[in-house]
């Protein structure tokens, strides 16, 4: 029974222990262990390894030691027995054994910087006014915590650590020891500013300046960005490439967010308006807008191939029209426009056959085949359309 409480327990404790590491990682391979000797009454400053980007705690480790006096443990391996760095400021068993188990008779203080600029005002005069962090007490051993959330220390790329030697006649050895924790997601350089200049980029592009809210594209695109590349594998992209790269991910986010839709909504009803004030040439330009970015439907083949038909281009109606057809090849409207253009291209026998075939049927709920048919070729007429064969034709479907 004790053993399989002892399972259980050791269990849960792996179970948390990889949930809590999903969010991120201890940086072993960028750690800081640097020993030093300062000289009596003197003073001195050690920087860290740069930290790695997506930095968002360090923990570190000050410890004095006589001399021959060897570290009992190094940081790293105490921090692989604490899973997150939620734990240290817990005061849990980890934050103990963050402490060296053996250190020295001398004390120091110490000061932390952000920036080397205050590095020489520290080693003359002890200026500690810039310092981000600063323990007065002397001190022989020392662990601490510092959070991106609650500390200035962790806006820069790398810290300073200044040391004061309070003996007046001994040397002292100092450790420190400074081990980073890498947010995953973070880490691969997505900032906030830098995610703010890809949304800026993307509302500044002509196709975001057509969608009337773009927000939802552009940010499809930026979520898409961030998976594909590191920011730092997307700033060493060429222009043309980072251009490519850009256009490409638009074209599926413009799809998958239905900006697309909107916009041909847009196009379309521009184009109806311009078909209502006989400006057909600006309608046709519109609709093949929206036909070349593979985006049409039956109903634009129609009203592409309508519009050729009243500007008397006539091989270009029958070609979209029966494009038009493998879309929808049950629309009638398609069907009756392809007849009239074969008609007035002068093919009567093959405008023949479709005015025949479909003669019983309707165009609409309300409006018969003929019926249209005679629409269409008034309104033909009122345009300057007309054809010998088009009272021939109205006797047919009769």
């Amino acid at each position: 029974m004790r053993n399989k409480l002892l399972i259980f327990i050791f269990s849960i404790f792996i179970h948390f222990q990889s949930f809590a590491q999903q969010d991120g990682y201890w940086d072993k391979e960028r750690a800081t262990t640097k020993e030093e000797v300062l000289s009596a009454r003197k003073r001195i400053v050690i920087n860290t390894e740069d930290l790695p980007i997506g930095t968002t705690e360090v923990v570190f480790r000050i410890t004095l030691l006589d001399e021959n006096q060897q570290m009992a443990n190094s940081l790293v391996s105490v921090l692989k027995a604490i899973p997150d760095p939620t734990g240290i400021s817990q005061g849990s068993a980890g934050a103990i054994l963050l402490l060296s188990k053996i250190s020295g008779d001398d004390t120091c203080k110490y000061a932390v910087f952000s920036d080397e600029k205050f590095k020489t005002s520290y080693l003359e005069n002890a200026t500690i006014t810039n310092a981000c962090y600063v323990q007065e007490k002397p001190i022989n051993k020392d662990a601490k915590r510092l959070s991106i959330s609650s500390s200035a220390c962790l806006k820069s790329k790398s810290l300073w650590f200044g040391f004061e030697n309070k003996n007046w006649i001994m040397n002292q050895k100092i450790v420190l020891e400074v081990v980073p924790w890498v947010d995953n997601k973070l880490s691969r350089g997505w900032t906030v500013e830098n995610r703010k200049s890809i949304l800026s980029l993307c509302k500044s592009t002509d196709l975001a300046k057509k969608i009337k809210d773009s927000d939802d594209y552009c940010v499809c695109i930026l979520e898409k960005l961030q998976k594909q590349y590191r920011h730092q594998e997307y700033q060493s992209l060429l222009a043309v490439e980072k251009t490519k790269v850009i256009k490409d991910i638009g074209k599926s986010c413009f799809k998958e967010t239905g900006s697309s839709d909107l916009i041909y909504t847009s196009i379309r009803n521009q184009s109806d308006e311009f078909i209502k004030k006989g400006k057909y040439g600006e309608a046709i330009d519109k609709l093949l807008t929206i036909i070349e970015s593979k985006n049409a439907t039956a109903v634009d083949y129609n009203s592409i191939g309508n519009c050729y038909l009243t500007t008397k281009q006539y091989g270009k109606a029958i070609k979209f029209l029966k494009e038009g057809e493998r879309f929808d090849n049950t629309e009638l409207l398609i069907k009756l426009n392809l007849a009239h253009a074969y008609l007035l291209n002068d093919n009567y026998s093959q405008a023949k056959s479709i005015y025949k075939k479909y003669q019983s049927q309707n165009v609409t709920d309300s409006l018969s085949w003929s019926q249209k048919i005679k629409l269409d070729f008034e309104n033909f007429k009122k345009l300057g359309i007309s054809n010998e064969d088009f009272d021939r034709v109205l006797k047919l479907v009769e």
